[in-house]
Formats: structure tokens, sequence, C-alpha cells
């Protein structure tokens, strides 16, 4: 039997990058995985690879009727909701004087927004099945600041403080419901590689760059899918409101110390 034998989880971003590191890890330990993303034809490709209990579900996350309707069909589908990661999120490089306001409001609709839908509507669910656990990928943006990243660290630190208003929330009511937020630095994804362009004020270094130069290299994101494994297990049901940071280290280094 493995660590999530008969549990039940929704990924968002599940198609590619940290998300897919997850997915894969879940199924490893026998859970049955809804990939939900936007990007269908990686979604359904990798729901494809990986067999049986693994199922692809198209979501915009910004759109708290679809987050619903998605998280309603699961457990209609497969009986019940154990495991809700909200890894879904965008980046757009800006400092606090470039940052336009257009990606603001989809930067906040995607990661923010998307995580208090998504938090709304597991915790409807999951209080009547018994529990369950959450997890709210954050990022290092929100122990160092990084003002190359100036909406995207403001987003993600939403999403920190958020996680401990729901796990005090689920504790206050006996919900039997953990949530935890997940802190990585630089991982080999599809978005990070995006970031991999010169910043204004950022001297000769891209995003990419300076977030690498704090630790020996990006991460494998098998090592981001383990802990969310742990954080999803009963291994760490006594464990709830907590900041996971992931960094080789990152953050050990004084922010403009590079």
């Amino acid at each position: 039997m493995g660590r999530l034998a008969n549990k039940v989880a929704v990924v968002t971003g599940g198609a590619m990058g940290l998300g897919e590191a997850d997915v894969r890890a879940f199924v490893d330990e026998g859970a049955t995985v809804y990939i939900a993303d936007v990007a269908d034809d990686a979604g359904r490709d990798l729901a494809a690879q990986l067999g049986e209990n693994v199922r692809f579900v198209h979501l915009d996350v910004s759109n708290e009727g679809e987050f619903a309707a998605v998280l309603d069909r699961v457990v209609e589908e497969a009986g019940g909701l154990d495991i809700l990661v909200n890894n879904a999120g965008v980046v757009e490089p800006a400092n606090p004087e470039t940052v336009l306001e257009k990606d603001i409001h989809r930067i906040f609709a995607v990661s923010t927004f998307g995580t208090m839908f998504g938090c709304k509507h597991a915790i409807r669910l999951m209080q009547k099945s018994g529990g369950g656990s959450i997890i709210n990928m954050s990022s290092v943006s929100t122990v160092q600041g990084m003002p190359y990243a100036a909406a995207y660290s403001a987003a993600k630190g939403g999403i920190e403080a958020y996680t401990r208003t729901v796990a005090v929330h689920c504790l206050q009511n006996n919900y039997n419901i953990r949530c935890n937020s997940v802190h990585p630095s630089a991982f080999a994804t599809p978005m990070m590689a995006g970031t991999a362009v010169k910043m204004p004020g950022a001297g000769d270094a891209s995003m990419n760059d300076r977030f690498v130069s704090r630790t020996s290299g990006a991460g494998d994101p098998v090592h981001v899918g383990r802990l969310v494994l742990f954080l999803a297990s009963d291994e760490s049901s006594y464990i709830t409101g907590q900041r996971f940071v992931i960094d080789n280290g990152g953050t050990l280094v004084p922010a403009g110390m590079e």
C-alpha cells in the first residue's frame, strides 16, 4: 500500500513544472489524481502517460465558479477529496517601478485569488467527509526580498498569510483539515525558464540568474514533489499553518549579496 492509497488529490497547474512533480509523486504512492490546468494538451498527455488513476480537467483557477464545479465533479466521480495542491501561478518580471497594472491583476487573479477559491471550496467538501490536506504553493520571495519579481512576491505573500488563516479557521471548527505552504526557490521548470530576461535595475543578471546564484543551481522539481507528498500524507497529520522553505540554503544569503 502506498502512502496515499485510497486518497483523491487535485493539483492545479499540474500539467508541467512543480505541479507535474507533485502529480508524479502522488501517483507513485497510490493516489487518484486530477490534473487541473489551462494547458489542455500537456495535461491530457501527462494523464495518458501516467495511467488510469490520473485524469485531466480543464480549470482556470481565477474563475471561482469553474473551480467549485471542478471540485464538485471530482467528489462525484471519485467519491471524495482528500488533497488539494494550489500550485497554479504566473510570473511577469518587473520591479516596483516598472510593474504594470495588467500584470498585477493577472498575477493576483491566478496565484492569490485562485488559491483562495481553492481553499474555500476544498474546505466545503473536505469538512463533510472527515478532513484533508491543502498545500499552497508560495515562494522564497516571501522570505527574502526580490524586487525584480514585485507583483509575484506580493501575490505569494498573500498566499502565505492566507494559509495560516485557513489553518486556524479549520482548527477552530474542528474540521480536521490541515493547510500548509511550500516556498521553493529556483527550480528547473518552464515558468522559471520564461523569466530568463533582463530586468530594469537588475544589472546584467536575469531574474532566473539571480535566483539560481543564491544556491548551487536550479533544483530538480522532484524535491518539491517529495515535500508536497509528505504534507499530503498522514505522516504530517500534526502539522498545519506552517511555512516550508525549500531552497538549498538560498535564503540564508542576505538580499543583494548574490
